[in-house]
């Protein structure tokens, strides 16, 4: 019998060593759970054949590709012609992860910020959603992502969005989204909860970042995209939704953003 309740996790890494050998089981367990759609992220540049073989060999697996902040010190900068180029793929649907970790990676900063600046130049030209990280830089974060709207305007995801109240509104008022991850799920996010709640649900995506940060009652132990389906009945709850209907309004969300993804 098909599941009632269908779910998109925005954010997995499927290439990761955690799950090696073991995809197929991964992406079936799943479906089983609701789990129609999945993009896993390319976080280093070298690794994006691995990453669209994936999403080539697997209909309800799609891509996007950048340098996580913490790699851009030990890997080459990349440039907007790299990203506008592996964006032609029909698979590829997201520039990213970028952005900004000040918490282990503060030394490289001014790298992180010159890439960050790179990748939302290609979102712009590409027209395809830019994927953030933010980690213990929201100052800088807020300040570049609204210093590059002026100059034009480009669609962004604040990926496991666990920032302050500031960096939430912030976002949001530049048209932004805000992904709730497995933390939203943790007994002691009731801060965050309220940040979620405070905000407008068509702007609400729902995530893995698996294999991290694995939602109750999995905490501790190697995430998957199934689980996106606890982080989801939490997210009802913080809405005081039925499942079906948070459900379904974050897969419209997501077609909304992620639009090349629909199309395909």
């Amino acid at each position: 019998m098909t599941n009632p309740v269908q779910i998109v996790d925005s954010h997995c890494h499927l290439d990761f060593p955690d799950f090696e050998g073991e995809l197929p089981e991964i992406i079936a367990r799943a479906h089983a759970a609701g789990v129609t759609r999945m993009v896993t992220i390319c976080t280093k540049l070298k690794n994006e054949p691995a990453v669209r073989a994936i999403a080539e060999a697997n209909p309800s697996v799609f891509y996007a590709a950048g340098t996580h902040p913490m790699s851009v010190a030990t890997e080459p900068m990349a440039t907007v012609d790299q990203l506008v180029a592996l964006a032609q793929h029909p698979k590829f649907i997201g520039i990213g992860e970028s952005g900004l970790d000040y918490h282990y990676t503060a030394e490289s900063a001014a790298m992180q910020r010159e890439s960050l600046r790179i990748h939302i130049t290609a979102a712009r030209e590409t027209k395809l959603p830019l994927i953030i990280h933010a980690r213990a830089a929201d100052d800088d974060m807020a300040e570049i992502l609204a210093d590059e709207h002026r100059k034009g305007a480009y669609t962004c995801v604040m990926h496991c969005f666990s920032s302050s109240a500031e960096l939430g509104r912030a976002a949001l008022d530049l048209g932004f989204y805000l992904s709730m991850s497995g933390i939203a799920a943790f007994p002691k996010s009731g801060d965050l909860r309220d940040i979620f709640a405070a905000a407008p649900l068509d702007r609400i995506l729902l995530e893995t970042d698996s294999p991290y940060l694995a939602p109750p009652p999995h905490r501790g132990r190697r995430n998957e995209p199934a689980y996106t389906a606890h982080t989801a009945k939490v997210g009802a709850e913080v809405f005081g939704m039925a499942l079906p209907d948070f459900a379904a309004a974050t897969c419209a969300n997501f077609d909304r953003l992620f639009w090349k993804a629909k199309a395909a």
